[in-house]
């Protein structure tokens, strides 16, 4: 990796859910124009990792530094503020708003506004959200219909364009892929291609490696709430760089040094 300072270094973090010890002790780092691809076994940690760099879930103990200098996130909003958004597994939509409403939510463009009154520039916002749908091949005959009328891979193709359309740094992805079509998934991964282009880092969350292999610089292997692995994407020797992945993932190795 090149002599840069990290976007993104989280420092020796751990997460307590009652009894369970959820992180333990984790370090990430990324660097600026990274797909950096988090892997391991359900209950490794990877969510909760990326929930706490997202706001949502505070760390009971370790330090987050963006661009080298120490931060804190006591909620979404303050590490949205930083440039991070995260697309959730769960996608995070509201079922009885329509597509455009979901994009723009708490981000609505105004036409004007004087004091309490605030008229949306709702036709701004459902062109722009309609590019965003083809951006996706998503069919979807109108930016207006409600989102509990949607498919899973819809929705998610919704969820991802909320997270990309206002210039994010830094972009969490948790399984962008489940439940999308072929098409659906290769114009996610083409995305992600275009995000690194224009100088947007991602952070890839997905239990397809495959997609990670593609697409990916740097993988980080959690398991039962530790870090395992950080290893380089190898593309001339990939048969060997998977099973270094599994092995890893499944605790056949254990050699790794944080």
């Amino acid at each position: 990796m090149p002599d840069k300072t990290p976007i993104v270094e989280m420092r020796n973090i751990h997460k307590y859910f009652g009894p369970v010890h959820a992180l333990r002790g984790v370090n990430l780092m990324m660097y600026p124009n990274e797909v950096l691809g988090l892997v391991g076994d359900n209950a490794a940690g990877k969510s909760t990792l990326m929930k706490i760099l997202a706001g949502v879930y505070p760390p009971d103990q370790g330090n987050i530094f963006i661009d080298g200098t120490p931060t804190c996130f006591l909620k979404p909003d303050d590490s949205r503020r930083m440039g991070i958004e995260m697309v959730y597994q769960d996608f995070a939509l509201l079922n009885n708003l329509d597509i455009s409403s979901n994009i723009f939510l708490g981000r609505e463009e105004l036409l004007f506004g004087m004091g309490p009154i605030k008229v949306m520039n709702k036709r701004a916002m459902d062109s722009k959200a309609k590019k965003l749908m083809q951006r996706f091949k998503v069919d979807i005959r109108s930016v207006r219909t409600l989102v509990e009328n949607l498919s899973g891979g819809q929705r998610q193709a919704i969820a991802i364009g909320r997270a990309t359309a206002f210039d994010a740094r830094i972009i969490i992805m948790d399984e962008p892929t489940a439940a999308m079509s072929v098409l659906t998934i290769d114009a996610v991964k083409t995305l992600i291609q275009q995000l690194k282009a224009n100088n947007t880092s991602v952070i890839l969350i997905s239990h397809r490696l495959e997609d990670i292999y593609e697409v990916g610089d740097r993988v980080v292997i959690l398991r039962h709430g530790c870090k395992v692995g950080d290893l380089p994407i190898r593309h001339p020797n990939l048969p060997k760089f998977r099973e270094d992945v599994m092995a890893y993932m499944t605790g056949i190795r254990n050699d790794f040094v944080a």
